[in-house]
């Protein structure tokens, strides 16, 4: 795992959008395969993430994810925080906040999952939760909040104030029932679960 770590870290580097998402109870873009017709040739401005200890946006980053932060102390582990920000609207009025938090007991075989903020009336409300992949902002919009293109297939729209993915997932029968029987027990060994 420390390999693993050590191939993450290298996505800090300057000019590089971090890779890699978070354990299996969180959502992921490995549906490449059910991408819209197009989607796959689209980019756009790649988010970059870089590790800016003690910075402004470093600390609101560790307030926000103070869970995962704890959750990895609990392991004794030192966890690395990548940060990026970028306007999020055609405006240039709302900054987003993008935020990875890598260590062994946080990402899983997909790797480690990045959180998307958006900054509103002087605090920050989540507004994508935990995708994996490189992490681009596209030249299309819906209203005024530009689209996001995660791990180059995976497109995420505004829509009622949040970030909707446009893949269909398959409405397997008891499906959703597993997922919640997973959570719960994932919760009651004390594991970060996002619902």
């Amino acid at each position: 795992m420390l390999a693993g770590l050590a191939v993450l870290a290298l996505s800090a580097v300057p000019g590089h959008a971090a890779t890699h998402g978070k354990a299996s109870t969180h959502k992921s873009s490995a549906h490449k395969g059910h991408a819209s017709k197009g989607t796959a040739q689209q980019s756009g401005d790649p988010v970059v993430m870089t590790s800016q200890p003690g910075s402004a946006l470093d600390k609101q980053a560790r307030i926000l994810n103070a869970e995962d932060l704890a959750s990895a102390a609990r392991h004794h582990e030192k966890p690395l925080v990548l940060i990026g920000s970028a306007p999020l609207s055609t405006t240039g009025k709302s900054i987003g906040l993008f935020v990875q938090v890598q260590s062994a007991s946080l990402c899983g075989s997909a790797g480690c999952s990045t959180d998307v903020y958006l900054q509103q009336k002087g605090g920050w409300t989540k507004v994508l939760d935990s995708v994996s992949g490189p992490i681009s902002l596209l030249p299309t919009t819906h209203g005024i909040m530009k689209d996001i293109l995660v791990d180059g297939s995976d497109r995420w729209i505004w829509k009622k104030g949040t970030y909707t993915d446009t893949l269909v997932a398959t409405d397997l029968p008891g499906f959703k029932t597993s997922i919640r029987r997973h959570q719960a027990a994932m919760k009651k060994s004390g594991h970060p679960v996002s619902e």
